[in-house]
């Protein structure tokens, strides 16, 4: 069965794409990220995802990027904190378009990498994509990557692959947040 799987990175998606395809799924991959902030910051993702589809041997589609329509949602929620209401907002945003893109290829399927981080909070992932595929007329694959230590075995093939690992979600604004943590807390892991 294929499954199109939302890709936030590189880094991210090995775990993932490796699950998945142990689990009998044909993965169809898609990097839609219109929140990566700045642009050189968003080729850099890209050029590395571009490359793991090939090394994986998985199909990628990447969406447009389109900052403006994204910044467009969040406005009045700049100052949301990292994890809040502009983040929820955000995988809303990400998710219908891979329900879109999975209608227009004919995929039943479709579930998103943003689970295997430790940062992020699945339940909310989850309650997202359910409802958009409930619009849809999909399904939302309900897998918490991170279980099952997928978010270390991220970083091992990430080391191996020898990924770019950033070390912000992807806006400006959690690149924002992510400062002010370090300058109070000191540096703290890569995502």
């Amino acid at each position: 069965m294929t499954i199109l799987l939302h890709i936030c990175c590189a880094p991210c998606a090995t775990a993932c794409v490796e699950r998945l395809c142990s689990d009998g799924y044909t993965v169809m991959g898609f990097f839609y990220n219109p929140n990566i902030q700045p642009i050189a910051e968003y080729n850099k993702r890209c050029e590395d995802i571009l490359r793991l589809s090939n090394l994986m041997g998985f199909k990628l589609y990447t969406g447009d990027y389109d900052n403006e329509k994204w910044l467009e949602e969040v406005i009045g929620l700049e100052s949301e904190p990292e994890g809040g209401k502009r983040c929820e907002v955000c995988y809303r945003f990400r998710l219908k378009q891979t329900a879109s893109l999975a209608n227009k290829y004919d995929i039943g399927v479709f579930t998103t990498t943003l689970s295997v981080s430790p940062h992020k909070p699945y339940g909310k992932i989850r309650l997202i994509g359910e409802e958009i595929a409930k619009e849809y007329q999909l399904n939302f694959l309900t897998y918490d990557f991170k279980k099952k230590e997928g978010y270390k075995r991220s970083i091992e093939l990430s080391k191996g692959f020898k990924l770019y690992r950033q070390n912000y979600c992807g806006c400006l604004f959690s690149k924002g947040n992510r400062q002010q943590t370090e300058e109070k807390w000191g540096k703290g892991e890569e995502r």
